[in-house]
């Protein structure tokens, strides 16, 4: 499987299938069975490409992760209003895992940026590490992009909390938090991608590049 293949694969596993999974099997088996049945794909997918090519997939392990403790809540409370703050909680909680990351050498988004190059060529991790040791600006990048990223999920889960609580019983919530939760998403997610650009027309050999 050439590297442009394992990643688009990526990104059906860790959305589209585990998505697929939980709304066929909502009907039959209610939101935990629902829950327990999307954390397959991933755990498949982790498993396969381990033993397949020596490979951790730290996206995967990141929303397995947040599916297990959205599964171990619903285990102990599992009813419609519970799940109406369950999400902006353990979304909040990875955010923080962000911030916290920040304090060992190594923080969350060196894992992510590390899996993303693993999978764009052969030999990645070691290059990564690599770059790691040898270019200061790529430490301070990934760090800024660990603190925005736990400052962002931290701060929009923080508001979804807020109005969930404020408006529990109003119709156009759900709606309201749909829309804040994919804004934030996008928005870091275009702010990643602009702060990579500069820093590559600053410093080409600050962040790493695909190999041809």
């Amino acid at each position: 499987m050439n590297n442009r293949v394992r990643y688009l694969s990526a990104i059906c596993i860790n959305v589209l299938f585990p998505w697929l999974a939980y709304h066929l099997a909502y009907p039959q088996w209610g939101h935990l069975g629902a829950l327990a049945a999307s954390t397959l794909p991933l755990i498949a997918w982790m498993t396969w490409d381990l033993l397949r090519f020596h490979h951790f997939d730290a996206l995967s392990a990141i929303v397995l992760v947040g599916t297990l403790l959205s599964l171990a809540v619903s285990f102990f409370i599992d009813n419609a209003h519970a799940r109406l703050f369950e999400e902006p909680v353990i979304s909040g909680l990875i955010g923080i895992a962000f911030l916290i990351s920040l304090a060992f050498p190594r923080p969350l988004v060196f894992y992510l940026g590390r899996s993303t190059v693993a999978r764009e060529q052969d030999g990645g991790t070691a290059q990564f590490e690599q770059w790691w040791r040898d270019n200061p600006e790529l430490v301070a990048v990934i760090q800024k992009m660990t603190l925005v990223w736990g400052l962002g999920l931290t701060a929009e889960n923080v508001v979804r909390l807020m109005l969930d609580i404020e408006w529990k019983d109003a119709a156009w919530i759900a709606g309201v938090s749909t829309i804040l939760r994919y804004a934030t998403y996008g928005g870091l997610t275009l702010w990643t991608f602009l702060e990579r650009r500069r820093m590559k027309r600053m410093s080409p050999s600050a962040l790493p590049a695909k190999r041809a």
